[in-house]
């Protein structure tokens, strides 16, 4: 499927005008309405239950990456990087292993 550069623009210039015109919507008329709010609150409620335990698991599961990185970026803001290679050679290595430095 071969479009040429005017066929382009006039796609990305349709896709601009429909995204300003959704979102002037949504701020003029659907954020005011009680049925789309109620309908809006129900789906992010739905959206939270099913995918809510998911995050959980995920987030548990790289708890111990997450810390590592938190404390490497600790360090690396006050420029003592070496210093956190040798006080937390186990995080440092989790980090290697994930692929946080080239090694």
């Amino acid at each position: 499927m071969d479009l040429t550069q005017e066929e382009i623009t006039r796609i990305i210039e349709a896709h601009k005008r429909r995204r300003e015109y959704d979102r002037n919507r949504y701020h003029a008329v659907l954020k005011h309405d009680p049925e789309f709010v109620k309908k809006n609150r129900h789906n992010a409620r739905k959206h939270y239950e099913e995918k809510g335990q998911k995050k959980r698991d995920n987030y548990a599961k790289d708890k111990a990456y997450l810390s590592a990185r938190a404390s490497y970026r600790y360090y690396k803001r006050s420029n003592r990087e070496e210093l956190f290679k040798q006080l937390h050679p186990q995080k440092y290595l989790l980090l290697v292993e994930r692929g946080l430095f080239p090694s």
